[in-house]
Formats: C-alpha cells, sequence, structure tokens
C-alpha cells in the first residue's frame, strides 16, 4: 500500500511528465500521449497495456471530474506507487463526454492495485482543488512544464490520507418531498432508476427514505401476506385499488423513517460495515445534519474495485 507520508500532490508530479499544449484529435490520442510520456520516464511499464486499461476505462464512463478537467486512470499490477502524467491544452480536447465542454487539463493517475483507495483520494484532492473554474483556465494557459509544476509546488493541493464517505457519494441527489403524490414517486423512480431515494421536507431537511419496497409493502395489506392462497388477488387487486387514488395519497403516508445516515467526513470503510451489517442499498451522507448526498452500494463497490 502506498504511504502518503508527504501528501502533496506536486511530489507525484515530475516535471518531465508534463505536456504543455499538447495537440490530440480526441480522449484516445491524449491518452496515448501521456503513457507515452510516462513509460519513456518509468522503466517497466508496458504503454500498450496501460493503454488499453485506460481506454477500456474511458469506453465505459470518461472521467471528466469536472468542467475542462479529465482523469483518466488505471490499477496496474505493475505499479508499486502513484505515477502521474499531466497534458493542458488552452483550446480544450473533445472527452466524448455529450453536453460537457472540452478538456483543458488531463492528469493520467496509475495506481497499484494493492491500493484499491488511492485512486479515489488523487480524484477527490483534484476535484476540490479545480473546484474554481479560472484554476483550469489559468493552468491550461499556461506554456512550459516548469511553470505548471510551480502552481502545484506553491498550492495547497494535497491528498487525503483516506477515503471519506464525502469522496464517494453521489452529490445533489434525487429527492422527494413528504407532499409528493404516488403518482410522482413512481413516476420518478420510473425515470431516475434507483432503489431508494432521501425524502426531505420544505426547508430542504431530511425526513425519511422511500424504496420500491416500501411502495410494494404500501400496496399490499399486511394481512395477505400470512396467507398461503394468493389466488384472490391473482389480478393485482391490491395493486389497481393503490393506483386508482396515486394522485391523492401523499408520500408521508408510506414512506420509511428507518434510514441510515453518516457524517460526510466517515471513513469510507465505514460504509463498507454499514452496508453488510444493515443489508442496505443506499446510506445517507449528512454535513451538519443536512442532506449532502447518498452512497449506494453498487456506486461503492465498482470505485473501489473497479473504476
Amino acid at each position: 500500500m502506498t504511504e502518503l507520508n508527504n501528501p502533496h500532490f506536486y511530489r507525484f508530479l515530475a516535471e518531465a511528465n508534463i505536456i504543455c499544449q499538447v495537440e490530440a484529435a480526441g480522449s484516445e490520442e491524449l491518452i496515448r500521449k501521456l503513457a507515452e510520456r510516462l513509460c519513456k520516464t518509468t522503466p517497466g511499464l508496458n504503454k500498450e497495456k496501460i493503454i488499453a486499461a485506460v481506454i477500456a476505462r474511458e469506453n465505459i464512463m470518461p472521467t471528466v471530474i469536472a468542467p475542462g478537467l479529465a482523469v483518466p486512470h488505471a490499477r496496474m499490477d505493475e505499479v508499486d506507487h502513484l505515477l502521474v502524467a499531466l497534458g493542458t491544452s488552452a483550446a480544450g480536447i473533445d472527452f466524448n463526454s455529450p453536453g460537457v465542454p472540452p478538456v483543458k487539463i488531463a492528469v493520467l493517475i496509475l495506481t497499484p492495485k494493492s491500493d484499491p483507495g488511492l485512486h479515489i483520494q488523487v480524484l477527490s484532492a483534484l476535484a476540490k482543488d479545480f473546484a474554481d473554474q479560472d484554476k483550469i483556465e489559468q493552468v491550461a494557459a499556461l506554456d512550459d512544464a516548469p511553470a505548471i509544476l510551480e502552481y502545484f509546488t506553491t498550492g495547497a493541493l494535497k491528498l487525503p490520507s483516506f477515503v471519506r464517505a464525502r469522496d464517494l457519494m453521489t452529490k445533489k441527489p434525487v429527492t422527494l418531498q413528504e407532499s409528493d403524490t404516488l403518482k410522482i414517486v413512481i413516476d420518478t423512480f420510473a425515470a431516475k432508476q434507483v432503489k431508494a431515494i432521501p425524502v426531505v421536507d420544505s426547508d430542504g431537511d431530511l425526513c425519511g427514505i422511500v424504496s420500491l419496497e416500501d411502495i410494494l409493502k404500501f400496496s399490499l395489506p399486511e394481512h395477505l401476506l400470512w396467507m398461503n392462497d394468493l389466488s384472490s388477488i391473482y389480478r393485482f387487486q391490491p395493486f389497481a385499488d393503490m393506483l386508482k387514488s396515486d394522485n391523492e395519497t401523499k408520500l408521508a403516508d408510506f414512506m420509511s423513517n428507518e434510514m441510515i445516515t453518516v457524517d460526510i467526513e466517515v471513513p469510507a470503510v465505514q460504509l463498507a460495515k454499514l452496508f453488510i451489517v444493515h443489508k442496505v442499498d443506499q446510506i445517507i451522507v449528512l454535513d451538519k445534519g443536512k442532506l449532502a448526498g447518498v452512497v449506494n452500494i453498487k456506486d461503492f463497490v465498482l470505485k473501489l474495485f473497479w473504476e
């Protein structure tokens, strides 16, 4: 596992691995150039293997983490510490992300397979540092590697010592309000393709959660759950009765108050424990008591073990 005794990002960025105003027709060509640069300065790397791994990741979901900033990455058996290559383009490069502006800073990172959280630490640090769009424009306009390295050397960009809930959560998640009707709830589930949705009041304070299971429970009277012979409801009569009043039934009538919440700064490993112990699909993340985001088990597993 990589030790971050010196967590400053500049420690991992060599001047020789910076390409200023790189010219590339698209994301694949840019990734190839950054991989070639890393292989030139780091003995023992397999260029084609790196390119294939990073592009395979990009083809599933482009790694544009902020407007103008992309962080293509891969975990490699051959890597025993964080490797970084950076490319800039004032004009911008298309990263195959519809509706997203061209990428002006691309940071290729390779991390060891033995350290599953390291790339998340880097993504978190870069997203936080470049949250200001002006910073992206400023760095992208620099014409030489020493100037770019100086930006990171004099800045405060540090890798967090460990992954927290804030690093894995989905910010601004889909929410519903207590006053929403059953029809709105069903339509929202159908459109957003999620299993559970936080419920907030008119002030935006968290007051519950609703899941697909909650809808099923509401549609079937409890006594039916104890019946072995369900022939009397083969045509889904309870469901039909429920749908007749879907525009009048309020979410407050069937939402659940049983939910798992954590603070935004909780170590991410705590989430793994909660998923297993409580057998839930979603954990709600709070910041000073306010809804900050959610972590779904699917996203959690994919980010740690695959992304």
